[in-house]
């Protein structure tokens, strides 16, 4: 056997080697990654199986169909609750959806040429994106500060759903805007092109085009700023005000879930009553993500003339 040969075989087995070695290494890999994603799923799957199991125990027709009693002992139920909490979501999102869409399209669809065209406009859309990105980390205490100053007490609103909408609004807005933005930045160049060289105007290119088309994830956007309302406490603290009877218009007081759950646990001896009240909120944030996904579907079909 000539040395050619002989170093040949030992380059083969080395690679043979290298090559099971590598495998190893892809299988640890990929067991490491499913066990995280397993162990992430159970720890979220456990929270939730104990708060349901332990809430479920109180929730009755009673605790769902009477309104909170007040006081340290933490009698009554939550009916009033769920209300304002549907009530404190729509009005939120009602404010808060068109602005950040229609931002995040200026931002995708027209900035672009503006800059171009001004300077001080491009300092403007500067700002506007560092501003958003500033925004989106600032914790919502700061602006439960704000609205209550701003909302509360210079416009003289008042605790009430108002105020809590408008600070509400002002937290979302950033979120909403991003993952507005980045749905529209998913979408091809080519079916704007297309579009376009059919004869479509620009607003109806982004109308029936574009917004279908990244529908999905500014509803993505929209779950996730739901969430974020329905689970604050500190903002709605000092601009809805925590009355426990039902609002009988926005310039009313309230009490959301979230808050009702942190009363309960921090004021009263109801422990029992804040873990039925947590399971009902968890049911109440599954419920209207369902919602929203299912109008938001409806809607896509309708804008794009599937319906």
């Amino acid at each position: 056997m000539t040395s050619t040969e002989t170093g040949s075989i030992i380059s083969l087995a080395k690679t043979n080697k290298n090559y099971k070695l590598n495998k190893i290494t892809q299988y640890f890999g990929y067991a490491l990654v499913w066990a995280c994603g397993f162990a992430a799923i159970a720890a979220v799957f456990w929270i939730l199986g104990y708060v349901l199991s332990q809430g479920f125990q109180v929730i009755n027709y009673e605790f769902l169909f009477t309104r909170p009693a007040g006081g340290v002992s933490g009698e009554g139920g939550i009916s009033t609750t769920v209300v304002s909490t549907v009530y404190l979501v729509v009005l939120t999102l009602v404010i808060a959806t068109p602005l950040g869409v229609g931002a995040a399209v200026y931002l995708v669809e027209y900035a672009g040429d503006a800059v171009k065209e001004s300077k001080l406009v491009a300092f403007l859309v500067q700002a506007a994106r560092m501003g958003v990105e500033i925004l989106a980390g600032v914790p919502s205490i700061v602006f439960g500060l704000f609205g209550f100053s701003l909302f509360v007490l210079y416009l003289k609103f008042g605790f009430s759903l108002l105020s809590a909408s408008l600070s509400g609004a002002a937290l979302i807005l950033p979120t909403i805007i991003r993952t507005s933005e980045e749905a529209l930045l998913t979408v091809p160049r080519s079916y704007r092109e297309g579009s376009l060289s059919l004869g479509a105007t620009r607003w109806h290119t982004i109308y029936s085009v574009v917004l279908p088309t990244a529908m999905p994830g500014i509803v993505t956007g929209i779950v996730l700023s739901v969430g974020r309302i329905i689970a604050e406490t500190a903002i709605f603290w000092v601009t809805l005000g925590g009355s426990f009877y039902l609002p009988q218009s926005i310039r009313h007081s309230g009490r959301s879930l979230a808050l009702h759950v942190y009363m309960l646990a921090s004021e009263t001896r109801a422990f029992d009553k804040a873990m039925g009240t947590a399971a009902i909120l968890i049911l109440t944030i599954i419920v209207l993500n369902l919602t929203i996904n299912l109008v938001s579907r409806r809607l896509t079909k309708h804008i794009s003339g599937k319906v």
